[in-house]
């Protein structure tokens, strides 16, 4: 391909990553945005990198969490996402949580500013045959795109699966004479969330009211036969698991203490994370939802604390798309009927903010070197990077795909005897002295620095 401009459709976080990385390696870049023309079931911009699930990166401990390490990785290929993440990050105890309108519009800014970067919000419906694309649509990839993906792929079937979005509540609506502010086993601040606690008899009425409450599942009848991701499970599937479900997952009330009443230990406990960078918003952490929004205002209330709170998002639930990559992708993310297509983000079938960050900058990075004329490999498996890549090229069971997040389980062995205490912090050590390595072949010929 003499083509040296890479055409990315979407404009969420691997597009955005993608096209950074591409720019900042001398290529010119249009990403085509649909939004806000065409609208998503849950965003509410146009801005690129729009956040609509959560405010998490999740945890950044690179001797304990691999997200965390993938952090590191991607920190060090001077990742847009990482960088407008710090600028927007709000306190969140162990984990890494931005101020989502300040993160998106500052991704915006930055790509807006590059003189090698340009935003087109129109839809796009078909991959072009003649030019370098990337596809970032993510997980809500238009159902037309979806169909003509799956018509030139031959793919036999339309891959996805639902995912749900958990309410938003304004701060000072909140009751703290019931409600307190800590972080578990005081973690980060030690104050970081808040707690809202629940006796024995408030939490079994509360579960009953879950499992009874009128949901909304989306309004095509094949719908119906559409699996949950399990890592973000509505709390109605989970309450409808088992009645103490909640109370070993988003409801765990370990490692606090109640402020009001010392004495008393929870039984269960509601958490509300900073969703903001002023501190007037906070998420609900893992209540995601399905409930109809009468339903939601009713139930939610009668947590404590939250009687009078005003929600001013509710959970609404959607469903994502991504493909088989493992049957439909080369070891350099290309489409195999289509080699001039890469595939980055959710919808290359890894699951979470950072992953899709991750695979988008890969995207960017391989697509730069490979319209350079330059040679390159993909990171080792041994690193967070590399083992993503792996995973969906070809390391996973094409009959049993599913989207994954980064873990552990994805690297190889270590090789050599350590106890299962060192196991994780070993595994993050070797990780980013190989990325080290591999990024000495890929650094950009000229980083600049976001917006």
């Amino acid at each position: 391909m003499e083509n040296k401009t890479v055409y990315i459709i979407g404009g969420g976080l691997a597009g955005s990553e993608a096209a950074w990385q591409l720019a900042n390696r001398g290529i010119n870049v249009i990403i085509h945005e649909m939004r806000p023309k065409v609208k998503t079931a849950v965003h509410k911009t146009g801005n690129c990198a729009e956040l609509v699930c959560s405010n998490s990166f999740r945890g950044g401990d690179i001797e304990k969490n691999a997200v965390g390490v993938l952090h590191e990785e991607l920190r060090k290929i001077d990742s847009l996402i990482m960088q407008c993440g710090e600028k927007a990050r709000v306190p969140a105890g162990g984990a890494f949580a931005v101020d989502r309108d300040m993160f998106s519009e500052s991704v915006t800014a930055a790509l807006q500013a590059h003189p090698l970067i340009e935003i087109k919000h129109e839809e796009i419906t078909e991959l072009p045959t003649d030019v370098p694309v990337i596809l970032a649509t993510g997980p809500l990839t238009t159902s037309g795109l979806a169909q003509h993906l799956i018509e030139i792929t031959e793919a036999d079937e339309h891959l996805s699966f639902f995912d749900a979005v958990a309410p938003i509540v304004q701060a000072d609506t909140i009751d703290m004479d019931v409600a307190w502010m800590q972080s578990r086993y005081d973690k980060g601040d030690g104050s970081d969330y808040i707690n809202c606690p629940m006796t024995k008899e408030q939490y079994f009425e509360f579960v009953d009211a879950i499992v009874k409450a009128e949901q909304s599942i989306g309004h095509n009848p094949e719908d119906a036969n559409v699996p949950y991701f399990e890592a973000c499970l509505p709390i109605e599937v989970m309450a409808e698991r088992g009645v103490e479900t909640l109370r070993y997952g988003p409801m765990k009330p370990r490692g606090l203490t109640n402020k009001h009443k010392p004495e008393e230990k929870a039984y269960a406990d509601v958490w509300l994370r900073q969703d903001n960078k002023k501190g007037t918003l906070y998420n609900m952490v893992g209540f995601q939802t399905r409930m109809k929004w009468g339903e939601q205002k009713r139930i939610f209330k009668t947590i404590p604390g939250l009687e009078n709170a005003e929600i001013v998002r509710y959970g609404v639930i959607h469903k994502n798309t991504f493909i088989n990559s493992p049957t439909l992708l080369d070891e350099v993310m290309r489409l195999k009927a289509r080699p001039n297509v890469r595939v980055a983000g959710q919808v290359s079938g890894v699951e979470g903010y950072v992953e899709s960050t991750a695979m988008g900058a890969l995207a960017g990075i391989l697509f730069a070197h490979e319209l350079n004329g330059d040679a390159i490999t993909p990171p080792p498996n041994t690193t967070m990077l590399g083992a993503l890549l792996s995973h969906i090229t070809g390391g996973a069971d094409a009959k049993t795909f599913q989207p994954m997040n980064i873990n552990y389980g994805l690297l190889p062995e270590l090789g050599f005897k350590h106890s299962k205490k060192e196991r994780k912090a070993l595994y993050g050590k070797r990780a980013l002295t190989d990325i080290a390595t591999w990024l000495e072949n890929v650094k950009p010929q000229k980083t600049k620095s976001a917006a």
